[in-house]
This record gives structure tokens, sequence and C-alpha cells, in this order.
């Protein structure tokens, strides 16, 4: 009876997923404007501009100098549980260095859930809200989590979909640090109060 009530309860979460997989699928194939097809690498990065947790207007541009990894995920995807703690981790080792991680969250779940979600996981870096125009400028995002790994210029030097091991992700990370902004020594490079990425606060 334990075993048939656990395999029942496995079930049932795999079938929210689905459903809510399936919602965010079906929200996306609405939008037919797609900016990034095929092989992005070394494509310019689409600017954006989204509204953060805490109410701040966010644009990608803000971080030019920086290294980005724009994730696109959800609360209800279970490998963006997986990987959250390890961009966690690499934006406290990587920081200092002009490391950014934006975390784009893609399901429907209210702000506030997506905030104590964020809050749970120990998210210390921002997350914004998307909308379907960045899914679209994006390639149209389909898959979660999706990752794309910007350098110092904002050209995408990577792009991954699902779940990948960390030591991919870091090395992705590593090589979009090692890039430098054309005329821009490595003191100037270097990460100021202004941009640096500051943990996300609970909605109020």
């Amino acid at each position: 009876m334990k075993r048939n009530a656990l395999v029942f309860a496995a079930l049932l979460i795999a079938i929210v997923a689905m459903i809510a997989a399936g919602k965010y699928i079906t929200r996306v194939r609405r939008h037919n404007s797609v900016t990034l097809v095929g092989d992005v690498r070394g494509a310019p990065a689409p600017d954006f501009e989204l509204a953060s947790l805490d109410g701040r207007k966010v644009k990608l541009s803000d971080y030019r100098g920086k290294a980005v990894v724009l994730n696109f995920w959800a609360t209800w995807c279970s490998p963006c549980k997986v990987e959250m703690p390890w961009f966690v981790d690499l934006q406290k080792k990587y920081g200092n260095e002009g490391l950014v991680v934006l975390g784009i969250a893609m399901d429907d779940s209210d702000n506030a859930k997506i905030a104590q979600f964020a809050s749970e996981m120990g998210v210390n870096y921002p997350v914004l809200l998307g909308t379907d125009k960045v899914s679209d400028q994006y390639g149209n995002v389909q898959f979660l989590p999706t990752t794309f790994y910007i350098d110092r210029e904002g050209r995408i030097i990577g792009k991954g979909t699902g779940l990948l091991g960390r030591g991919e992700i870091e090395a992705n990370i590593q090589k979009a640090l090692a890039s430098r902004v054309a005329g821009v020594n490595k003191a100037q490079s270097s990460p100021t109060p202004s941009t640096e990425a500051k943990p996300q606060s609970a909605a109020q």
C-alpha cells in the first residue's frame, strides 16, 4: 500500500508538471516573431527591458561590460531546481570578476509565489518577470531551463537547453568572462557597485 501511494504521488506530480509545461508551450506558440534561430553563437544578444521582483526596470544593456548568464526558468520546472543552486554558487564565485546571472521567470505564477520560491532557493541574483516578447527575441523559448551565455561585448557565446552539468555551465561562464570590451582594460571592466548583481528581495 505504501509503495502504491508513493507511485501515485509521483504520477500526480508528473501530471501537474506536464499540464503546466503544456500551458507554457501553448502560450509561447501563439507568438511567431522569432529573432534568434539556428546557431546563435556570435550573434548579438537582443536587448530587452523587464520588471524585476522588486519593481525595478532592468535592461540587458545595463550590464554591458559584464559577463551575463541569462537563465529562462519556471517554478514548476524540476531541472531548474537542480541548477539554480549552482547559479547561486557561481554568482558568489565569479561576481567580483564581472559575472551577472539574470533569472527570467517564465511561468504564470503571481509575483509573490515567484519571490517566495526564489527566497527558498537562496537566489542571490536578479529575478526578472519574463514576457512572450522576450521569449520570441530569444528564439521562442519552449523548453526550460534554457540558458544563454553572453560575453562582455553583448555577444552570445553559448546556449544550453535542458539540464547541463555544472562543469559545462562553469566552462561557459569562464569563456564569457575571458572576453574584454574593445578599448577597455581589465581594471576598467571590473565590477562597480552600481551594476553588481544584488540579492532579490521578497515581494513586499
